[in-house]
C-alpha cells in the first residue's frame, strides 16, 4: 500500500476506541442476557467482530502490525458441500485437545464444585485431589463450549481442535456410533469443517521465511512463483468460521 493510500494515525485511533465501545456494549448486553439465544448479545458480538476487523486491517496499513484477534474469512472456506441439498439428520462432532499446564489451578475449581455439591468444603482428598478426578468433576459440570471459553481460568491449554457437520439420511440409533464417534464418517456427507491448529501457523511462518529468501536471491518475479507454489503445496483449505 502506497503512503498516500495509507489511514492517518487518527483513524487508526478512531478504530481502537471503536472497539473498545463494543467491548464495552458486549459486556453489557451479555449482563443483561434473557436466555442462551438473546438477539441482544448476537448483534452486540457482530458488532464487536466487525470493529475489530476494521481495526485489525488499519493498524496494519498504518503500521504493519497485527492483533492476537482471527477473524475467519470466505477465502478459508472449503469447496461446495456435494451431498444432499436438504438432509433429514445431521451430526456434530466435535474434538478438542488440552494440556495440563496449571493442575493446581485446575484442582481448585474442582475442589469449589465438590464443596457446593456437598454443601461443605472440600479439603482436597476427596475425588477432586487428583487430576484425573479433577477433570471428571469440571467436565460434568460445565459444557464443552464454557469449557473452551475459560479453559485458563481452569489451568489449560489449547491444543488442536476439529468440528464437523455431516448429513445423514436419518438420525442414527441410541447408542450406535458412541464407542468411535469419528470412524465411520463419509467425506461426501461433510457439510462443513472448521480447524484449527498451531500448524497452521507455522506453515505461515515458514511460507515467509521462505519468500523472504527467494526476494534476496532472485528478485521480485521469482517471488511471485514461490508464492503460488507454497500455497498450493503447503496450505490446507479451512472453513474457520470461529
Amino acid at each position: 500500500m502506497s503512503d498516500a493510500a495509507q489511514p492517518t494515525a487518527a483513524e487508526v485511533r478512531a478504530a481502537a476506541e471503536a472497539v473498545k465501545t463494543a467491548l464495552d456494549r458486549h459486556l453489557a448486553a451479555v449482563e443483561r442476557r434473557s436466555g442462551e439465544d438473546d438477539p441482544a448479545v448476537y448483534e452486540a458480538f457482530n458488532q464487536l467482530a466487525a470493529a475489530a476487523e476494521a481495526y485489525d486491517e488499519l493498524l496494519y496499513d498504518r503500521y504493519d502490525e497485527v492483533t492476537p484477534f482471527e477473524i475467519p474469512g470466505a477465502e478459508d472456506s472449503l469447496p461446495p458441500y456435494t451431498g444432499p441439498e436438504e438432509p433429514n439428520a445431521i451430526s456434530v462432532l466435535i474434538r478438542r485437545d488440552y494440556a495440563v499446564v496449571e493442575p493446581q489451578r485446575l484442582r481448585a475449581h474442582a475442589r469449589r464444585v465438590e464443596a457446593a455439591d456437598q454443601g461443605n468444603d472440600a479439603s482436597g482428598g476427596g475425588t477432586s485431589g487428583t487430576v484425573h478426578g479433577a477433570l471428571g468433576i469440571l467436565f460434568g459440570e460445565f459444557e464443552p463450549d464454557e469449557i473452551a471459553s475459560r479453559h485458563k481460568e481452569f489451568g489449560l491449554e489449547e491444543g488442536d481442535s476439529t468440528l464437523w457437520v455431516t448429513a445423514a439420511d436419518e438420525p442414527a440409533e441410541p447408542g450406535e456410533w458412541l464407542e468411535a464417534p469419528f470412524e465411520h464418517v463419509d467425506p461426501q456427507q461433510i457439510v462443513c469443517r472448521f480447524d484449527v491448529s498451531a500448524v497452521f501457523d507455522d506453515d505461515l511462518h515458514a511460507d515467509v521465511d521462505d519468500l523472504d529468501e527467494v526476494d534476496d536471491v532472485d528478485g521480485e518475479d521469482d517471488l511471485d512463483a514461490g508464492l503460488g507454489a507454497d500455497e498450493d503445496e503447503d496450505l490446507e483449505p479451512l472453513d474457520a468460521d470461529r
